[in-house]
């Protein structure tokens, strides 16, 4: 998949910290009804302003209601994840949650009423109560919410959004929590492949159990660039590495990633995630995700995949312009296929959101409200800075929900460390910081001929062209347009505080990631997908692989301790820490790559990015020759923009990685 980058910004961004409650702000009161504050993107401060939106245009809105008893409900789940506490680990049914805190009908109705006298279409309600969905013009959604929605540039790319926060002038004003859907700046899939990666290749055979090398890194070799390619120049001493980067074609197998997290033991106990549910949320789906994920259950040897597809409720327009149809096909095609790699007793219920924009907040809903299973399996994320806090409001209400009724659901960390290569400054994935959901970072993960794990680190690559593939060197190598390519999202939310679970973290606010597995798309999985009306195989990774990876593992732990255990994250800081593995750099030295033009010597430290990013104190190099253009490249892991893998907790890889996937089950599920 062709990366994308977002023009370099300079966003200043206030840090307002709300504790680790679901609610920001009641709508404020005026003499002109209700303002929902809170409730405009942060995009539109430097994205340039078009003027207004064509007015004819049909959009859909969502509007959120507040919850009943907000503060008991706090309390209530602070309870459930306290051990010692009467309500440890005792969870609401859905019926309790709605009775109890979910809003009245009688506010729904008000809110109904408003909206009808606007002009507007109610197109559903939520079965909770949660929110009201309506359709309608631009210019009777400006009436309705006394809102200017204007068209924005960004980054090349053309939204609509609202330049200031709605308002709501009628009674029914006092239960609105968020208006969504008065901008279309979407979330994105969390999927990312090598550079110059070879094109999926047709399936006929299967070769020797396995598409591509599992053993990416071959030992040391030499190659010597350009005593016959380029005359007048001293180049041609050996460029030196401890390692040769078969990458790609390196990719693991469903067996090899078994045998590399320590599960086999598990499935011989029975413990294959049978009995359990894994909810897969998606926007738009793959059209050919079940003939696809039979395929990869027969060529892998894994029992039929169990899926059902669920369409959750919304109107089907809407769609970022941003949208990539393909790229949420693969995701899809990932996401369901790796969490029956990892778990393949589970059930799997795909949940497609119609657009990528608010209605994947309404699919979570709808998976917690019909409880389609214990744990929620999600690799999209969106922006703090960027986004709307009200939407971020709405989001911790559902996410809470779901662990108030003993649900997990875990959310990818993203794919660009800090995201500082995307906007110019640090930006937190949400809703991977929330701290009602649990963060899935992303490592980088080198195996050995038996498949057990020789080395891990951080997920954060870093590449240098330094001969063509005629074996010309480039004198110096070239940096401009390589550097740093993908690395494991974290870091510190802007605007919520740390939880009280969240022990040995710096800081004052929500860190994140919690946990991490396999992300590097230079050590990544296989899938099967049809491209082109072709059964193909491809190499890929990105937090999209980490997340359904861990989503399959606690599924198992869940069908060990019978019983849903509720959002994972406490328990990892808590019971089941023992049992991660901690994740540092690693260290290549001191036969990392080296070489000389026969005047300079040309060091790891020199071959790297340019310092746009520090590098970190240890770092692994490996040879990367593109199988596409035949090209040299140094490539160093490690590498992942200011976030490193340090003793204990770290923004990187959070507390580490359940590479012992036996030990791990046991002890969440005895936690």
């Amino acid at each position: 998949m062709k990366r994308s980058r977002i023009v370099l910004l300079a966003l200043a961004s206030a840090t307002v910290l709300f504790a680790a409650s679901s609610s920001a702000a009641a709508p404020s009161a005026n003499g002109n009804g209700y303002t929902i504050s809170n409730d405009t993107p942060g995009f539109i401060k430097k994205a340039t302003d078009n003027g207004a939106a064509d007015p004819s245009q049909t959009i859909t809105v969502t509007v959120w209601l507040n919850l009943q008893n907000q503060s008991k409900l706090d309390q209530l789940v602070q309870d459930q994840r306290t051990k010692g506490s009467a309500n440890y680990h005792k969870w609401l049914s859905a019926s309790d949650f709605n009775a109890n805190y979910a809003p009245t009908s009688q506010e729904v109705n008000s809110v109904e009423n408003f909206l009808h006298a606007h002009g507007l279409t109610v197109s559903d309600v939520a079965e909770n109560n949660f929110y009201v969905n309506v359709t309608g013009t631009i210019a009777n959604v400006e009436k309705a919410f006394h809102v200017q929605i204007d068209s924005y540039t960004f980054d090349g790319t053309t939204y609509f959004s609202n330049t200031a926060d709605p308002n709501v002038n009628d009674s029914s004003g006092a239960h609105v929590a968020a208006i969504t859907g008065l901008d279309n700046f979407g979330a994105q899939p969390n999927v990312a492949s090598a550079y110059e990666a070879s094109a999926p290749r047709p399936v006929s055979t299967k070769p020797n159990g396995t598409f591509f090398a599992s053993n990416c890194f071959t030992g040391v070799e030499s190659h010597s660039f350009g005593a016959a390619h380029y005359s007048g120049n001293r180049y041609g001493s050996p460029i030196t590495s401890n390692t040769l980067g078969n990458l790609p074609p390196c990719g693991y197998s469903p067996s090899e990633v078994q045998k590399a997290y320590n599960v086999n033991g598990l499935y011989a106990s029975r413990l294959d995630g049978t009995g359990q549910t894994v909810v897969i949320v998606d926007a738009f789906g793959s059209p050919t995700i079940q003939q696809d994920a039979n395929a990869f259950s027969q060529i892998y040897g894994l029992p039929p995949v169990d899926l059902t597809i669920s369409r959750a409720p919304g109107v089907w327009q809407n769609s970022s312009p941003k949208l990539d149809a393909a790229g949420w096909a693969a995701e899809t095609t990932l996401d369901v296929e790796w969490v029956h790699a990892m778990a393949p007793g589970a059930k799997i219920d795909l949940v497609v959101g119609p657009t990528d924009t608010g209605s994947l907040d309404e699919a979570i809903n709808y998976a917690v409200v019909h409880h389609l299973g214990n744990v929620i399996s999600n690799s999209w994320s969106d922006f703090e800075g960027l986004g709307n806090p009200a939407k971020f409001d709405r989001d911790n209400r559902i996410l809470e929900q779901a662990a108030a009724e003993g649900i997990d659901v875990n959310f990818s960390s993203g794919d660009w460390g800090d995201n500082s290569p995307l906007f110019g400054f640090k930006a937190p994935s949400f809703p991977a910081d929330s701290p009602f959901a649990t963060g899935i970072g992303g490592t980088s993960l080198a195996l050995n001929p038996d498949d057990s794990i020789k080395w891990q680190t951080t997920w954060g690559t870093d590449l240098t062209k330094i001969a063509t593939a005629s074996g010309t060197p480039l004198v110096p190598p070239a940096h401009n347009g390589f550097g740093f390519q993908y690395g494991s999202g974290g870091g510190f939310s802007l605007n919520y505080a740390k939880p009280t679970w969240q022990t040995g973290t710096p800081g004052t606010t929500r860190a994140f990631p919690d946990i991490s597995m396999d992300a590097d798309p230079y050590t990544g999985v296989e899938i099967i997908e049809t491209v082109n009306g072709q059964l193909t195989v491809s190499v890929i990774g990105g937090t999209s692989v980490s997340c359904p990876l861990f989503s399959g593992l606690m599924a198992i732990a869940t069908q060990e301790a019978g019983h849903g255990l509720g959002q994972v994250a406490p328990l990892l800081y808590g019971g089941a820490s023992g049992a991660i593995t901690d994740v540092t750099q690693v260290d290549g030295s001191p036969n990392n790559v080296s070489g000389t033009d026969g005047v300079n010597t040309y060091t790891a430290d020199q071959l790297a990015q340019p310092p746009i990013y520090p590098l970190p104190p240890a770092y692994y190099s490996a040879f990367y020759n593109s199988p596409f253009s035949g090209s040299w490249y140094v490539l160093d892991f490690g590498v992942d923009t200011t976030l490193y893998a340090t003793p204990g907790w770290d923004d990187a890889t959070g507390l580490g990685a359940p590479d012992n996937g036996t030990a791990f089950v046991n002890a969440v599920a005895g936690a």
